[in-house]
């Protein structure tokens, strides 16, 4: 519409207000009409870049004297010409801060908040810029173009952008403005809000009674603040709010985050809370909000990133094998049992036999998988779970084990510089809770035999509880690997080893034996600061042999008939080995506690959440 046309819908509706309301001045009609009006004049001013003036009208005259009847009076009186100019300004000034504060070019964002009803407009000129968004229900779509705090910098001051965040802290000052700690995964900005021309108290006063994790979405213009800012990750730019709205409220919580994530030493010498593992694994989904968990799980997620991509280098291929077995994949009875329908069946403790059968007897050689594994292990310690994250592979060899070892001692030096040299920031928040010391490691990985680890254990003088020496028969206990890892760091300075040559006794049935020593096996562990993080061996790939060492196992062989029958047809010479994701992890960064590294752990004494 023209500027001409909009003054003649204008004066129309001037007219129509004038009719009603000399017919009734309390005619119900009059208030949507009031508001046709002010939108037609805000419209007016888009379009002609200045105000609607009305043209001038004569006053009409003064009665000769009281006897004498008044004239009729023509349009509106002048209170109600100051009161319809005191509107049309506040409506112009809504139209302005929706269009610099990217409500959206079309002026949906009525449309899309609760908030802005028809009392609170004609109370709050800017009550569009806040208030609970409507229910996102996938059934509309604005021109918001969202950022991440991790995207900004200070090329973007002067901008104006989107940004969806948790209310992490807020501070208000007096009536007239508040301060907000806004957080995305481990990253931080501060937002500011203060009444202005553009802002009004009762925006302060909605942006201020937010409850702490609740979830907003603000338009900001990003600056740069007076000094750098140090309660924040993002140190060099500031947030200045022009439009919120709630997303979601949080209810009363538990526990708050910044408790959470605070640094045990630190808050016993300020005398500041903590928050028990027990509750925050009770309250996991809060729990993972502080800085230090956003950062674990990502590393975390970067350790199996590492993993598949050496491995591909290497020519190895991903497989998925069936977690639901109809036998014990390892033998022994630490295995969850169910009903498969009308036989019995058990979770797989591992992939180790699909693994090899794709190896060793399918003709892909070179495999790994990432899956869950269950062991029904009675085990109330830092280290044991029942269901973890297993990183597994399998490959064929020529001539000798080392081939595979080779492939695994290169693979965590991969990982290890992988982490160092990717996750620099996340591996900085981490220390702030959970200070540790760089993971010590030798290129190439450090070697030894069993024998020689106990030979070490017996010249240190290492004795049980009970004053027992360590025996070159029995596997080592977790006292043992302990001390055996410190005694490896003070002679070799490394934290990461492999131990060779474990006796055949304490290895699973499909270990094969040492040829120069029956007694002995072709089997190693991989372990990082004195502890066992990868269990693995060369497998037995003779189909007489595998079942001479099932049947001293006694493992019934109708329970892995159809392992037994893959290698009838042919099988190549394999290894491999079986990697503990949420050990590696905790090892790494020096945790202490398995469940530090289990998004949602399973302990004997924990099935939820």
């Amino acid at each position: 519409m023209s500027a001409e046309e909009i003054t003649a819908s204008i004066n129309a509706k001037a007219e129509e207000i004038r009719t009603v309301k000399t017919a009734n001045p309390k005619d119900e009609k009059l208030k949507p009409l009031v508001a046709e009006l002010l939108a037609l004049k805000a419209t007016f001013k888009e379009v002609a870049g200045k105000d609607f003036d009305p043209p001038k009208t004569d006053k009409p005259k003064p009665a000769a004297d009281i006897g004498q009847e008044a004239p009729q009076r023509e349009g509106p009186s002048k209170t109600e010409l100051n009161k319809l100019k005191r509107k049309e300004e506040k409506a112009a000034k809504k139209a302005e801060a929706r269009a610099e504060g990217g409500g959206g070019a079309d002026g949906e964002v009525a449309s899309t908040t609760a908030s802005a009803t028809a009392s609170s407009a004609s109370e709050d000129p800017f009550a569009d810029l806040y208030g609970d968004s409507r229910l996102i229900q996938s059934d509309f779509v604005t021109d918001r173009a969202f950022k991440n705090l991790t995207d900004l910098t200070e090329a973007h001051i002067g901008q104006s952008v989107w940004i969806r965040g948790r209310i992490s802290n807020t501070r208000p000052v007096s009536t007239k403005g508040v301060f907000i700690i806004l957080r995305q995964g481990f990253n931080t900005a501060q937002a500011v809000l203060f009444v202005g021309s553009k802002v009004s108290k009762q925006m302060v006063k909605y942006c201020a009674s937010l409850s702490l994790e609740s979830i907003i979405d603000i338009n900001v213009n990003v600056t740069k603040p007076e000094e750098e800012l140090k309660s924040t990750t993002l140190k060099a730019v500031e947030l200045h709010i022009t439009e919120v709205h709630c997303v979601s409220k949080a209810e009363s919580l538990p526990f708050l985050p910044e408790d959470a994530g605070r640094n045990e030493e630190y808050a016993r010498k300020n005398e500041l809370p903590v928050v028990a593992q027990d509750t925050s694994l009770n309250f996991r989904w809060i729990d993972l909000r502080t800085p230090a968990n956003q950062a674990i799980f990502r590393m975390q997620s970067g350790v199996c990133q590492l993993f598949r991509e050496y491995l591909i280098s290497k020519k190895f291929i991903e497989i998925h094998s069936p977690k639901l077995i109809g036998g014990a994949s390892e033998g022994g009875s630490n295995v969850f049992k169910l009903q498969y329908f009308n036989q019995p069946a058990c979770l797989a403790q591992s992939p180790q036999l699909y693994k090899q059968m794709a190896a060793a007897c399918s003709g892909f050689e070179r495999v790994f998988e990432i899956g869950p594994v269950f062991r029904a292990e009675n085990s109330n310690t830092h280290r044991h779970l029942c269901e973890f994250t297993g990183l597994d592979f399998e490959m064929a060899i020529y001539e000798h084990y080392y081939e595979a070892l080779d492939v695994m001692g290169n693979m965590f030096i991969h990982i290890f510089d992988g982490l160092n040299e990717r996750f620099r920031h996340e591996m900085a928040v981490i220390g702030q809770q959970y200070p540790f010391e760089p993971l010590q490691y030798l290129r190439p990985s450090l070697r030894i035999t069993f024998k020689e680890g106990i030979d070490m254990l017996l010249e240190a003088g290492w004795k049980d509880e009970k004053g027992n020496d360590p025996n070159y028969d029995d596997d080592l206990s977790t006292p043992q690997e302990k001390f055996l890892g410190e005694l490896v760091k003070k002679k070799y300075k490394t934290e990461f080893y492999i131990l060779d040559k474990y006796p055949l006794s304490v290895r699973p049935f499909y270990t094969m034996p040492c040829p120069e020593n029956p007694k002995l096996s072709n089997s190693y562990d991989l372990f990082i600061r004195g502890e066992e993080i990868v269990s693995g061996a060369q497998r037995v790939h003779d189909v007489n042999l595998l079942v001479e060492r099932a049947n001293h196992w006694k493992i019934p062989l109708p329970t892995i008939q159809s392992y037994i029958d893959a290698f009838r047809h042919g099988a190549l010479p394999h290894a491999g080995g079986g990697i503990g994701l949420e050990r590696v992890v905790m090892l790494f960064l020096g945790l202490g506690n398995i469940r530090k590294t289990s998004m949602f752990p399973r302990d004997p004494g924990r099935l939820g959440p």
